[in-house]
């Protein structure tokens, strides 16, 4: 049965009249007749009860004409989600993010993509360190992810959608607690808590900004990730220079300040090379439009609960 078969008779079905069918399909009527006789020879029924003055549908002809609806409306669907997929509107994209990315870049990504690429579905794995994402990336676990640079391996391309300042996070009762900015050189004599990772951005970028401020850091204590490593400042253990969206996981007993001529750490989206998949590269657009379009800002730290399949970890999570 062909499908401009299924047209054809849906056509006639819907206004028993084969001269109006086919003046709505845009085709010459005898063409129409033809091709009806044709299905119903093919199908061995009458469809249709032709008289000099009527056209009426046969019980099979009823039976024919709910089925063909049901099977044109699926095959239009079909056809339209095909279509949104290559061009990048539809589908699933599974992104990672680092622990912090979580509360402050999540809660923007997932209301732009919901707005302007409504039929993507995200799914979310965070606590995720970039060299992991790195990995995830090769293996095909994640399509995106949301890491700080630089990427592990020259099959991962990256593309920078925002810049944090750090900021020094202390005790409360810390004599650097009640200041409103801090500067650098203020910390040459304190005890600092740091990642234990080698290939920390965010220790790269504080070594950077003691070492401008003339001093190399006091390393008193290593942390796997931001959980401890807050607890142990908090505490009292040392301070710690971190993003700016540290800001988005308070903690009784910690205070976050600015610090002035401090290094910057940058966020950026990566995937793997020679993906050729129109949905990822319509999600990175996305993204990487609505952090261009403002600077990064307070409401990028609002905690916002995300989508059904969302597999978010810990609250706090690792951010080296």
């Amino acid at each position: 049965m062909e499908l401009r078969h299924l047209r054809y008779f849906a056509a006639v079905a819907d206004t028993c009249h084969f001269g109006q069918a086919a003046a709505t399909l845009h085709v010459a009527q005898p063409a129409l007749s033809y091709a009806i006789r044709q299905l119903e020879a093919e199908l061995d029924v009458t469809l249709f009860i032709r008289t000099t003055r009527q056209v009426s549908l046969t019980p099979a002809g009823e039976y024919l004409r709910a089925q063909a609806e049901r099977i044109l409306v699926g095959v239009d669907e079909a056809v339209d989600g095909v279509r949104r997929i290559a061009a990048g509107r539809s589908g699933l994209v599974r992104l990672g993010l680092t622990g912090i990315a979580a509360f402050s870049h999540l809660p923007r990504i997932a209301r732009v993509v919901k707005r302007e690429l409504p039929d993507v579905d995200l799914h979310i794995q965070s606590d995720m360190l970039t060299p992991g994402q790195c990995d995830a990336l090769r293996a095909g676990a994640i399509d995106l992810g949301l890491l700080r640079p630089p990427a592990i391996g020259d099959d991962i391309e990256t593309r920078v959608i925002d810049r944090e300042p750090l900021v020094l996070a202390v005790s409360a009762d810390h004599r650097l607690a009640v200041e409103p900015v801090v500067s650098a050189v203020d910390l040459r004599n304190e005890p600092f808590v740091m990642y234990d990772s080698r290939d920390s951005a965010v220790n790269d970028a504080a070594m950077r900004t003691c070492r401008a401020a003339g001093f190399v850091p006091q390393r008193a204590h290593q942390a796997t990730g931001t959980t401890v490593l807050l607890a142990l400042v908090a505490a009292g253990l040392g301070v710690a220079v971190l993003p700016a969206s540290v800001r988005a996981l308070p903690l009784d007993g910690l205070v976050v300040r600015d610090l002035v001529d401090a290094d910057t750490v940058e966020v950026a989206l990566a995937w793997r090379r020679g993906v050729d998949n129109p949905v990822i590269a319509a999600v990175a657009d996305t993204i990487a439009a609505a952090f261009e379009t403002t600077a990064f800002e307070a409401t990028a730290y609002e905690t916002t609960a995300f989508a059904p399949a969302a597999q978010l970890g810990a609250r706090f999570g690792d951010e080296r």
